[in-house]
């Protein structure tokens, strides 16, 4: 076979040297097609791990989440079920004792009343409760109702029952009582009055 080449002119190895040559460019033509293919799947692959990971993570973030809530409002059904018990304390305390056995008992009510208060704080429960005179807060009072008043409208009248928060959720607004504006002033009054009428106050003198 070699001795065959060596008989061999330029002019008949060329066209072997064509299809050599013609056969190295298809098969890197195929290896480099074979190359791009591998990059693009390993781009769709490491996108598709990136997406799955920020997925897991944003889905742990999401159950931890969870897990505190559930823990920091824990109490808040059993506050709830307790509301009823902490009012008739605050009615019976808020009340003034008839005489001084009764005073006695109330000062077993409010020894009683301070230990649960204590017990509910640990909890991250606090009690919300209006100064007299203060002004009404819609975001955390209820006006159960409105009370014609001189003083200036929408002022704390009367606590009617604490409200109460767990941490930063509102579990019960204050029940309170408000001021408003009278209906009718008396300047109002008198220009109701049919035209002659005297105002209160003046007699009518005969001509």
């Amino acid at each position: 076979m070699s001795e065959e080449r060596k008989n061999e002119t330029p002019e008949q190895s060329q066209p072997e040297e064509e299809k050599l040559d013609k056969k190295e460019a298809k098969a890197k033509a195929k290896l480099e097609e074979q190359l791009e293919k591998a990059n693009a799947d390993r781009d769709y692959w490491k996108n598709e791990y990136y997406k799955v990971h920020a997925d897991t993570q944003n889905l742990r973030k999401s159950l931890e989440d969870e897990r505190r809530a559930a823990l920091k409002y824990r109490a808040e059904g059993f506050v709830d079920e307790l509301l009823p018990a902490l009012d008739a304390f605050h009615i019976v305390l808020d009340a003034t004792p008839p005489n001084d056995q009764v005073k006695n008992y109330l000062v077993g009510f409010q020894y009683i009343y301070n230990q649960i208060e204590n017990v509910l704080e640990k909890e991250g429960v606090t009690s919300i409760c209006p100064a007299i005179g203060d002004k009404y807060d819609a975001l955390t009072m209820h006006a159960v109702e409105a009370i014609e008043n001189d003083g200036e409208p929408n002022r704390i009248l009367k606590v009617q029952a604490k409200g109460y928060k767990l941490h930063d959720r509102l579990i019960r607004p204050v029940m309170v009582s408000v001021s408003k504006k009278a209906g009718e002033s008396k300047e109002e009054k008198e220009e109701d009055k049919p035209e002659g009428e005297a105002p209160e106050g003046e007699k009518v003198h005969k001509a």
